[in-house]
């Protein structure tokens, strides 16, 4: 058992090229060789007096230095890292369809700043992969969040600021509800995203019903057969309905698109959606967690939720969830035509909500 009362030991960190021999296919070992960072963070590891962030265009960036690979709970994670290893750490979540490049104008922007920055390939996605062959293969929650404990217990760090959107927005919410002392502060992009089946079992009204067109999709065998065929052609449409006003590029997608090609990809994301409708069974191991997030706990670590202007994926409005937060609280509208993806979308404005929050 590890600090946080969930099995799993504390790996050894090996760089990606020995994991890619044992676990990558072809496409993402070659991906992985080329991701990396296009800015090194090594003479700029002191914070500005100011705090301020500097502009930054959109998808400045490409890519990161490269990926490292670490033994933690039941996965061997993918990640990529930035910054002075004495820095203070800061977790960078992604969502479905999305992948660590949702991040990659945001990091360089906070190594730069001082912050030891880890960004992480959420299971089932990019070079993340089960240890074993005979681990369920849940998409819920909490699995994601124990995933996060786990992973910071391998890299040996006590606390860390969490910040995310999407499934990683959820991830974040969870860990600074249930493990407090494991989350310094946080931002999550949408608010307040902790559900259960319970929850997800009261009808909404039919607007907001149709916004989760997918998640009834993949509630089906067809679905699942159609998210696993199309895969590709399925993420760009919801990159597309999520984000509207967000043009981004061919090439922009393609390398997010590599992360979806993870054998486990299609039962992790099918999975997740089937629990919320209370559809799928969870992972026994994680019984103990659900319980405790059924009752909707409230969240007191420092906290700033931000939005989209032009957010196009289902999300609930600010003041439904505010109450939710009992700490330093602070909400942030982002405009300009932002959609769902914020940290790709507004890397700057992301970036200083982690250091802002970061100094609450």
């Amino acid at each position: 058992m590890n600090r946080n009362g969930l099995s799993g030991g504390i790996g050894r960190e090996r760089i990606d090229d020995h994991r890619r021999r044992l676990f990558g296919i072809a496409a993402l070992g070659i991906a992985a060789a080329q991701i990396g960072l296009t800015a090194s963070a090594g003479a700029e590891s002191t914070p500005p007096k100011s705090g301020r962030v500097p502009s930054i265009k959109p998808g400045t960036n490409k890519s990161f230095a490269r990926l490292k690979q670490i033994d933690a709970g039941v996965l061997s994670v993918g990640y990529a890292e930035a910054g002075p290893a004495d820095g203070p750490p800061v977790l960078l979540l992604h969502g479905w369809p999305y992948d660590i490049h949702a991040f990659v104008d945001v990091a360089p922007l906070l190594a730069s700043a001082g912050y030891r920055v880890i960004v992480p390939y959420v299971r089932g996605y990019g070079t993340t992969r089960f240890l074993s062959a005979d681990t369920l293969r849940t998409g819920q929650p909490s699995a994601t969040a124990a995933d996060v404990l786990t992973l910071l217990d391998a890299l040996d760090i006590q606390a860390a600021t969490l910040a995310g959107f999407d499934w990683g927005a959820r991830t974040a919410n969870i860990v600074g509800a249930l493990w407090p002392e494991r989350c310094k502060a946080m931002v999550s992009v949408s608010g307040y995203l902790i559900g259960s089946p319970e929850a997800g079992k009261l009808p909404l009204p039919p607007s907001a019903e149709l916004q989760w067109w997918y998640q009834f999709y993949f509630a089906t065998d067809r679905g699942r057969a159609g998210y696993d065929k199309y895969r590709h052609d399925f993420s760009k449409l919801i990159w597309q309905l999520a984000s509207p006003k967000w043009k981004f590029d061919d090439a922009t997608f393609d390398r997010s698109a590599v992360a979806f090609d993870n054998p486990d990809h299609v039962a992790i994301v099918i999975h997740n959606y089937r629990w919320r409708l209370g559809l799928a069974e969870g992972d026994p191991k994680y019984d103990a967690i659900e319980k405790r997030l059924a009752d909707a706990p409230v969240i007191g670590v420092p906290t700033i939720t931000m939005e989209g202007d032009a957010n196009g994926a289902p999300h609930p409005e600010p003041a439904a969830y505010a109450k939710k937060f009992s700490g330093r609280y602070e909400f942030r509208l982002v405009k300009g035509g932002i959609g769902h993806n914020l940290p790709q979308e507004a890397p700057q404005a992301f970036a200083q909500a982690v250091i802002d929050v970061s100094r609450f």
